[in-house]
């Protein structure tokens, strides 16, 4: 049996480093997937993620978590910090604004709820698209997108719209009170500072994959 001090919370910063902030999902991963592991070390975090050790130290005592010298972190009170600190223990509400292939396939996907974040609307301009269900949820017209933004609550936005359109899309998001907006459409969309934006472009990731591809090179994680 493993003994020691017990697991420490330290004192945790206002503002993340937003390396930190990235990272922190991976890690909650590797937690999960941690089968009947009750401590895990630095070192097999690091080993999991793809990072090395003095990061992974680094980056958990930024979320006010300290390690036992020899034994580790505790598996489950690690994930619990690392899920507060990344609002998932609190409901998220959020829309999806294109109910196109990709937006059809985030709107089905049921791990959303499992992580605080919860869709409550459903928005496309396609008159066949509009009216029907998918997830449960009814796809609504666009000019109804910003009314149901304010009364649901809605935090956070994702466009997956074609490019053309994911600039005004974006700028109705944010005007309706939004606090971030993930896009997927192959555009930078421009807000202001107050509206956090983060962009995945699958085409992009390709480019960089298509790079790599053949070179023998060894997964990697953004600084």
């Amino acid at each position: 049996m493993r003994t020691g001090r017990p697991y420490i919370a330290v004192a945790v910063r206002d503002a993340l480093p937003e390396a930190t902030v990235r990272r922190l999902p991976l890690y909650l991963q590797c937690l999960e997937g941690a089968a009947g592991g009750t401590h895990l070390s630095s070192e097999e975090i690091a080993a999991r993620a793809g990072v090395n050790a003095a990061k992974v130290r680094k980056d958990l005592s930024f979320v006010g978590c300290s390690g036992v010298r020899g034994i580790g972190y505790r598996v489950a009170d690690l994930q619990a910090q690392i899920r507060r600190q990344l609002g998932l223990t609190r409901d998220r509400p959020m829309v999806i604004v294109g109910v196109g292939n990709l937006g059809r396939a985030l709107a089905d996907f049921t791990g959303f709820a499992s992580q605080g974040f919860r869709i409550v609307g459903l928005f496309d301009v396609d008159p066949v698209t509009v009216g029907t269900r998918i997830g449960g949820i009814e796809v609504e017209p666009i000019e109804a997108l910003p009314a149901a933004v304010r009364e649901r609550q809605a935090v956070i936005g994702v466009i997956t719209t074609p490019a053309a359109v994911a600039q005004d899309v974006a700028d109705v998001l944010a005007g309706s009170g939004v606090e971030a907006i993930l896009n997927f459409a192959p555009v930078v969309v421009r807000v202001s500072p107050e509206v956090r934006v983060r962009r995945v472009d699958l085409s992009n990731e390709l480019r960089v994959l298509g790079y790599h591809a053949g070179r023998g090179r060894a997964d990697t994680v953004p600084e």
